[in-house]
């Protein structure tokens, strides 16, 4: 596969123009937004991802770790409408669609009274959004797909460019997995490791003596807009072959990609071009990928398969532009490859193992461990991952 290919017809005066505004956003707003939050640098370049693409993103995170802080500083950054709310499972729909109209209910109209309501926002930050009961979840399910709220005969066209939901959990009812569906990408905020302490406590004293002054807007909403009517001419073809294999592979290690959600996706692997000033996408745009698990048990297996995906982009030069997190691989979670092999152990002592599932996903994990740092756990995995290729070959 050759990384060089571009597009074969150059991109016209306004689609350059466009491709500005991609830089001018890493630069200039993402940029400023990870010298404010320490170590949030994953959570910050896919939240710029999801809103050039224009999908929903849920992070994963006890309180406390700068979830609705991150939302409320990238819509002040952007200057653009933020609407932010606390689920309860008592939450109704006019605290968050806004009340009917008294008076035109009285002549026998519903309308809504949008105003200052999440119809209206173009930021949508609903926390604890797993909280959501059935009053509002139909509704919140249409303004996360489809970006309409419907209420009685009332059908609203939204701003929305882009919903973030928060939860310490992930859903447990069968409800509220429709709703974490409609949140394509998935990331985890946790509190910062001791090291880094001494950042935190400088970098949040300057943001909070920031707070009354208003910054100076350098990418406008109409430009996003703009931005993101050029997602689908980017290019695909360089990457496709690559993609469709990963698709194929992760589903053949138990990680469910609906025909929809890999046809979504698409999108996000553009949009991290654009953010790059790139017409084509590369296979290091791929590494959004990482963050479609549904089960944080799933995380270092998806991080192995996309970091080897991605090998060859990492690897080779004169690619051009690559995404801020392309090369940026975290170290293996040592105890949790650890978890991950006892439970493929326990299923090759089930009387039908599916050899060939297990397989893959030893591999995929035998492949990421060798990224483990401390000797002592390196060596103990390694062990395990014997013992295990052992029992299969059997």
């Amino acid at each position: 596969m050759n990384e060089s290919i571009v597009v074969t017809s150059p991109p016209s005066e306004l689609g350059d123009s466009r491709l500005v505004i991609g830089r001018r956003l890493l630069d200039g707003v993402l940029a400023p937004l990870k010298s404010s939050f320490v170590g949030k640098d994953v959570i910050i370049d896919l939240m710029g991802i999801c809103l050039v693409a224009g999908e929903n993103l849920f992070i994963l995170g006890p309180p406390g770790t700068a979830k609705s802080a991150l939302v409320h500083e990238l819509g002040r950054r952007l200057q653009i409408n933020t609407f932010e709310y606390l689920l309860t499972r008592f939450t109704e729909p006019n605290e968050l669609f806004g009340p009917f109209d008294i008076r035109r209910l009285r002549e026998g109209d519903l309308v809504t009274n949008t105003e200052g309501m999440l119809p209206e926002a173009d930021l949508v930050f609903l926390d604890e959004l797993l909280n959501a009961n059935s009053a509002i979840l139909n509704s919140l399910l249409t303004v996360l797909n489809e970006r309409k709220l419907r209420r009685g005969r009332e059908i609203m066209s939204l701003p929305l460019l882009m919903g973030i939901g928060a939860s310490n959990h992930l859903p447990e009812e069968e409800a509220l997995q429709a709703l974490f569906d409609r949140f394509i990408l998935r990331v985890v905020s946790d509190n910062v490791e001791s090291d880094q302490l001494g950042e935190v406590l400088e970098a949040g004293w300057k943001l909070d003596a920031s707070q009354q002054e208003t910054p100076e807007s350098v990418v406008s909403l109409q430009e996003i807009i703009e931005l993101r009517s050029l997602v689908t001419e980017v290019s695909l073809e360089p990457v496709l072959p690559v993609y469709i294999e990963l698709v194929k592979r992760l589903r053949s290690v138990g990680i469910e990609i609906s025909d929809r959600r890999a046809v979504k996706l698409q999108r996000l692997i553009a949009a991290s071009a654009l953010l790059c000033g790139r017409m084509h996408a590369q296979v290091g745009d791929l590494w959004i990928m990482q963050h479609i698990w549904d089960l944080d048990e799933q995380r270092e297996l998806l991080s192995s398969a996309v970091s080897e995906a991605m090998e060859t982009a990492i690897k080779e030069e004169g690619q051009g532009a690559s995404h801020p997190q392309t090369a940026a691989h975290e170290e293996p979670d040592a105890e949790q490859i650890s978890s991950d092999l006892d439970q493929l152990g326990e299923e090759l002592d089930r009387e039908d193992p599916h050899f060939s599932s297990i397989g893959d996903r030893l591999g995929l994990l035998e492949g990421r461990s060798q990224f483990v740092k401390n000797d002592e756990q390196r060596s103990a995995i390694a062990e395990k991952i014997a013992s295990l290729w052992s029992q299969i070959n059997q």
